[in-house]
């Protein structure tokens, strides 16, 4: 019953990825399989990977999101609009938001502003799909969307 529901999420997961780039994000996302068995979705030449937790993981709450940037430098939001630079988001088990506007700030959409590129979140119990955005100072993403995600099952 685990596999079919491991099974079933990563292709929910991928179905999800799918959308969300059609919805403005370019077309850039792509899947690739990774070591640990599980999916990443991940735009295509990106700069954002989710290096913690890994895909298809078992957490407990609290759970450490780390990520890292290629070809992009983490900054605070108080530094302005800056090309090539800019901060994460957190988007917690919906879309990803218009990259044409700038990233809700609510529970399913955490701002990391202040140039950080770790966070700590409460998630309940459960599957929950982690989508890293990163975004200008303005807060408004890159488009096509420089964007991770990880599906994982909290204890």
């Amino acid at each position: 019953m685990k596999l079919l529901v491991r099974v079933g999420s990563v292709f929910l997961m991928v179905l999800l990825a799918g959308c969300a780039s059609q919805g403005g994000g370019g077309g850039a996302a792509s899947t690739s399989g990774d070591s640990g068995g599980g999916a990443r979705v991940q735009s295509a030449g990106a700069g954002v990977t989710i290096t913690e937790p890994a895909p298809m993981a078992d957490v407990s709450s609290a759970v450490e999101i780390c990520m890292e940037t290629k070809g992009y430098t983490v900054e605070p939001s108080k530094n302005g609009i800056n090309e090539g630079k800019g901060h994460h988001h957190l988007i917690i088990d919906v879309d990803l938001p218009d990259l044409g506007q700038p990233v809700p700030h609510d529970d399913k959409h955490i701002h990391m502003g202040d140039g950080s590129k770790c966070k700590t979140i409460e998630l309940s119990s459960g599957m929950h799909t982690i989508q890293a955005l990163f975004a200008r100072g303005n807060h408004i993403p890159y488009d096509p969307a420089v964007t991770d995600s990880v599906v994982v099952f909290v204890k």
